[in-house]
């Protein structure tokens, strides 16, 4: 499948560095043959030629990493990140060495910061052997000085989210709530191309991964009932899975935290498959069942949608009901949240968004809908729907405790160093430094994310049927909430 997917894994797995970058820059930077070969691919990027990006890339890009990726999927980035902000400029590079070059730049169209990195052969002509993108937030001298006020927020807020609607890289819908009241929700774009439908506030858009989160409360939940344990052995309910000697060393905690050696049941199988044949916990399981495990449970951190597949078996056997049934009377139906579920997509649902993806093919851009590149139904690692208004029921229903006590919150919400996972909790994204907690979900058509702010009561929500597209709103909403804050989060 030639798709973005394949770029946005060349994006994310050769970045080294986090996406809330802080501060140390370089004012002087060398002439290094890294720091020359940023500049160029800037230059690609601020003017994307085909003919002229083809020949770069096959003048310039060493054969590992030429090789990676079709040339389409090479140029794709090129001109993904261009229709995304218009243009970078080079604001301040952090590293410049002979093999390394990392800058913050911005965005033309927004004003909104990422970091670009370049990685380089040692050896001359420094062939290009890596490169990397992430957003970030705004280097040291460019943040806000101080604490805004709502209105302030919102009104930058909605400027910079039309800037990106208005060059039509932002398609979706984004809430920004202060102690469960929203200040801010706008729907953009359309949620069918075909029939120019427009999204609305309340229209459903895809979860990807955020389905962990349910998951994990529902965990939670049976946990504070006595109908099992975090640290139960997964052989308790499934105990010849992935056989019986792993069952005895996989703990519920690792499947939690995703530290249980478990990989990705989306493989080579589900692709060619009719994903008609995957409706249930143990249709999805079928998938999984030649799994090994690649690292001793609690050893170190891999994200796993396996893991979370299982916990869905798990609750079911633990529940006694369905993992669907389960979900939908213990979290959906307590926090108030209608429009969520996990749809089959050959019934009819009224006010459900379709993903697209842009193409950039020599013709011109074109989209390619995400129809029969994803699951025909969502389940406990994924692929469920849901609203930014169901979200935000979502989180005031956690946080007031409503679906588990206190005690469970903070277990959730908070990071497990202790068995290699400190960025993660239980089934949320943990991001101690700035007070965040949450999850985001991303494939082919499909991005959304939600960031519960801990210390000071807000919630921002952005789902989009672009791929990637919720992630400039969400950086933005981050910046704004996050403005004049020097402390980091107190200890929890």
């Amino acid at each position: 499948m030639k798709s973005l997917l394949k770029i946005s894994i060349l994006i994310l797995s050769l970045a080294s560095a986090p996406s809330n970058l802080t501060g140390q820059t370089s004012q002087t930077p060398s002439d290094s043959p890294a720091t020359r070969r940023l500049n160029e691919l800037v230059q690609l990027i601020n003017a994307p030629d085909r003919a002229a990006a083809t020949a770069y890339i096959q003048k310039n890009y060493n054969a590992g990493f030429l090789n990676l990726s079709p040339m389409d999927d090479h140029l794709g980035f090129i001109f993904q990140v261009h229709d995304r902000t218009r243009g970078l400029e080079v604001h301040s590079f952090q590293t410049s060495t002979q093999t390394e070059a990392s800058a913050f730049v911005k965005s033309k169209l927004t004003g909104d910061w990422r970091v670009l990195i370049v990685r380089v052969e040692s050896a001359p002509p420094h062939l290009i052997a890596g490169i990397g993108m992430r957003l970030a937030s705004a280097p040291a001298g460019e943040r806000p000085a101080r604490k805004l006020t709502e209105e302030e927020m919102v009104k930058e807020l909605d400027a910079f989210v039309k800037k990106l609607a208005a060059a039509d890289a932002f398609s979706g819908a984004a809430l920004l709530a202060k102690d469960g009241r929203p200040i801010y929700k706008k729907a953009f774009g359309e949620a069918s191309k075909e029939f120019n439908v427009p999204n609305r506030t309340d229209t459903k858009f895809n979860l990807g991964s955020m389905n962990k989160m349910f998951t994990s409360v529902a965990i939670a939940q049976l946990v504070e009932r006595g109908k099992l344990s975090f640290d139960d052995p997964l052989s308790k309910f499934l105990p010849d899975f992935p056989d019986k000697e792993s069952a005895e060393k996989i703990k519920i905690k690792h499947l939690l935290t995703h530290t249980s050696g478990l990989g990705s049941y989306f493989n080579r199988k589900f692709m060619e498959s009719s994903r008609a044949r995957f409706r249930t916990v143990n249709d999805m399981m079928e998938l999984a069942k030649e799994e090994k495990l690649a690292f001793e449970p609690g050893a170190r951190w891999q994200y796993s949608n396996t893991g979370m597949l299982v916990l869905g078996a798990v609750i079911e056997k633990a529940s006694g009901q369905s993992y669907f049934d389960y979900i939908r009377e213990n979290i959906y139906r307590p926090a108030g949240m209608t429009n969520s579920d996990c749809y089959e997509l050959d019934l009819v649902t009224p006010n459900l968004a379709l993903g697209y993806e842009k193409e950039f093919a020599a013709e011109g851009v074109r989209f390619r809908n995400n129809l029969f590149m994803h699951v025909i139904r969502g389940g406990p690692a994924g692929g469920g729907y849901s609203t930014v208004e169901d979200l935000l029921r979502f989180d005031t229903a956690l946080r007031s405790g409503k679906l588990v006590g206190q005690e469970y919150v903070k277990l959730l919400t908070s990071a497990k160093p202790e068995i290699n996972s400190p960025d993660y909790g239980y089934g949320f994204s943990i991001d101690k430094e700035r007070g965040i907690v949450g999850h985001s979900g991303g494939f082919p058509g499909i991005s959304s994310n939600l960031d519960m702010f801990l210390e000071n009561g807000f919630t921002a929500v952005v789902m989009s049927n672009y791929g990637g597209g919720s992630q400039a709103v969400t950086s933005k909403m981050r910046e704004l909430v996050l403005a004049g804050r020097e402390s980091p989060m107190s200890k929890r």
